[in-house]
């Protein structure tokens, strides 16, 4: 991102690493429990461990989303899904990473569908969106009649531990007007995808080879699938 001039972006559509494995809670940090033996979430992603000491994960977030804001337009907006969990009987409620930025609207991504193998805890079904916004900013046409609880269900066949779900992706997108779409987390690329289908130029960023490899697939098929038409 510190490559990219000021001001060149007009949204943001990101999901980052979760830092999992930096965690007390359903056996991610040793890979324990029936729910996580089967979960390639355990071993953390494709050239990223997921398991930073917390303070210098909030550090990393922060300084990414710096830059996210450094290059949005006065018109941009950064939609960032993140997840609140309980840590050592603490609310992680990620208020140390966005802290300071402009949030303007909590948007809550309500999974569909889930089994749940811990007797210690509900079913987990919901992520949050920050929509973290320049002061000019402003929904597309009609975009403001979604309510601020969506309900997705998870993305499925992507060989990646945690896919993005495109019509989440979509529809932040589909809600601004603006034609460059960022998304600095790229993994499988759905946010690249969604842009693609909504007419939109991309930039997405990954640092592993083989997400980026499963990325530009989905491109050439979705590319593929449009000259049938």
């Amino acid at each position: 991102m510190r490559e990219l001039p000021d001001e060149c972006i007009d949204v943001v559509v990101t999901s980052p690493p979760y830092n999992l494995k930096n965690s007390s809670g359903n056996g991610m940090k040793d890979g324990r429990g029936s729910k996580w033996v089967v979960s390639t979430l355990r071993d953390g992603y494709s050239g990223h461990d997921d398991d930073m000491p917390h303070d210098e994960y909030v550090e990393w977030q922060r300084s990414a989303l710096a830059e996210m804001m450094r290059l949005l337009k006065p018109t941009g907006a950064i939609f960032y899904n993140h997840k609140w969990r309980v840590q050592d009987g603490l609310l992680q409620d990620r208020a140390d990473i966005v802290d300071g930025f402009p949030v303007r609207q909590i948007i809550i991504w309500k999974r569909a569908g889930g089994i749940n193998f811990n007797a210690g805890y509900f079913l987990p079904t919901y992520e949050v969106i920050y929509l973290i916004a320049k002061p000019d900013f402003r929904l597309a046409e009609k975009a403001n009649a979604h309510g601020d609880v969506w309900t997705f269900t998870q993305e499925r066949g992507i060989d990646h531990p945690a896919p993005f779900p495109l019509k989440l992706a979509a529809r932040c997108i589909e809600a601004t007007s603006g034609p460059v779409v960022l998304d600095p987390f790229m993994g499988s690329g759905t946010t690249a995808l969604a842009a693609v289908k909504a007419g939109r130029d991309f930039i997405g960023l990954e640092l592993s080879p083989e997400y980026c490899g499963l990325a530009e697939q989905r491109m050439r098929e979705q590319q593929a699938q449009s000259s049938l038409f």
